[in-house]
């Protein structure tokens, strides 16, 4: 493995494979947190050259992370198509590139080949535009209690959080998404008091309204998945079960998980849930969560993002959503770093084969804007995104970061010529919000749900 290049005279040498990884990255403040970032654009050049060079063989010589050390690693190795590796080991990363980009290839069948490694090898030689144009070509549809990821579909999810888990005000931002036809990927809704009790409550809750209203969505509630396992355990009414992940093993024992707790949670979401199809998990990923955790290993935060959708395959969710301006200007500084991740994580999630979804959103303290993420969900929709999420007047009063507003969503698809899912669409038009695919005069008035059951 040629690890060095020569740039007008000078001779760049990296250490090891960990070490072009983290260096061929877009700037990115969670890299120069770690102390692993490339020192300059030259040295970034530098690192991207040697990558480019690399075949997909010398990952899987020259593990980052061995998977005799790490569960993460050992899921990712153990879930590759072998027939498949041998035919394009010898690629080099450019070659994967080129081949991502080009006109016609079966892009899911291909990538049962690749580690998560390879994958975010790739994106990282790739451009914004290359990134969108390869997503855009991915993709994947899922079944839970409705099928979303259809040409032209944009799903979103309803996010009615409220910060003391109120159920009245919890339906009150309910009905105003619905009134904008928001929620046909999910009703999904962040508990404050992550007790069995409450989570059960809530779920019986929405599931009520789905039910009252013969809503064609599920319903989940994003607690940790013991919480959730609990309630289920008890009756309530799941269609999807939720967890975060990390993309290494310590980085999801901080979150309080392994493989093991999630081979229970699928077996008991498949025989207890409440869902028709055979997609009933939702996972949520971010860059950055296994730095704050201590629990990188010095690799950087794209690869470790890759990762985590290694992980996620494996259960054949219903809807996977990188949370992608959450944690900070710590791991992602400003509107271009966000941007970037934005599409980097979309494009890595479907490149894996799963149902991507980004929550386009950021806090308070970083230097971005609503502005910046009109930019990104516009750039999402173009790249074929499956879902966005959406919370009253783009403010989560719970989560206290800013996120799209239900009317943005509706304005997104508007605008991109995109479609709820189709069940969702003729439900809408039933209702009166929708006709022959605009909205009527009757959208975002939640008191079309105020008055009882449809």
């Amino acid at each position: 493995m040629d690890k060095k290049t020569t740039i007008l005279g000078k001779t760049y040498q990296f250490r090891s494979l960990k070490e072009i990884m983290a260096k061929a990255n877009e700037e990115r403040s969670g890299d120069e947190l770690a102390g692993i970032s490339a020192e300059n654009m030259k040295e970034r050049m530098a690192a991207k050259m040697v990558l480019a060079d690399l075949t997909l063989a010398d990952f899987r010589n020259h593990p980052l992370l061995p998977a005799e050390e790490d569960e993460v690693s050992r899921v990712i190795e153990e879930s590759i198509d072998e027939s498949i590796y041998r035919r394009i080991k010898n690629w080099s990363v450019a070659e994967l590139r080129e081949y991502i980009l080009s006109d016609g290839p079966d892009l899911l069948g291909i990538s049962k080949g690749l580690t998560s490694e390879m994958i975010a090898a790739a994106a990282k030689i790739m451009s914004n535009l290359d990134l969108i144009q390869a997503a855009s070509k991915i993709k994947v549809e899922t079944h839970c209690q409705t099928t979303i990821g259809q040409p032209g579909v944009l799903a979103s999810r309803a996010q009615p959080n409220h910060p003391a888990d109120h159920l009245q005000g919890m339906r009150a931002s309910l009905y105003e998404a619905l009134s904008y036809g928001i929620g046909d990927a999910v009703i999904g809704i962040n508990p404050v008091i992550d007790t069995t009790d409450n989570i059960y409550t809530l779920l019986k809750e929405t599931k009520q309204i789905i039910n009252d209203f013969s809503i064609p969505t599920q319903n989940c509630v994003l607690s940790h998945v013991t919480s959730q396992m609990r309630a289920i355990v008890k009756g309530a009414p799941a269609d999807l079960i939720f967890q975060s992940l990390a993309g290494t093993q310590k980085g999801n024992e901080s979150f309080g998980i392994s493989v093991s707790l999630l081979n229970e949670a699928n077996a008991l979401i498949n025989e207890l849930g409440t869902a028709t199809g055979e997609n009933r998990w939702y996972f949520e990923t971010g860059q950055g969560s296994e730095l704050s955790s201590e629990s990188h290993f010095g690799i950087d935060q794209v690869t470790l993002e890759a990762r985590c959708y290694g992980l996620a395959r494996i259960y054949k969710p219903f809807l996977v959503n990188t949370v992608v301006g959450f944690i900070g200007p710590e791991y992602l500084y400003d509107s271009k770093q966000v941007i970037r991740a934005g599409l980097e994580d979309h494009f890595m999630g479907k490149m894996h084969g799963l149902p991507m979804g980004v929550d386009v959103c950021y806090t308070n303290h970083m230097k971005v804007d609503q502005n910046d993420m009109d930019n990104l969900s516009a750039l999402l929709g173009a790249a074929g995104v499956n879902f966005v999420i959406g919370v009253p007047m783009g403010d989560d009063c719970m989560l206290n970061y800013q996120s799209l507003s239900y009317h943005d969503i509706a304005t997104l698809r508007s605008v991109l010529r995109l479609k709820p899912a189709p069940e969702f669409e003729c439900w809408l038009e039933k209702v009166g919000i929708m006709e022959s695919g605009k909205l009527t005069t009757l959208a975002g008035n939640p008191a079309l749900f105020m008055g009882g059951k449809s």
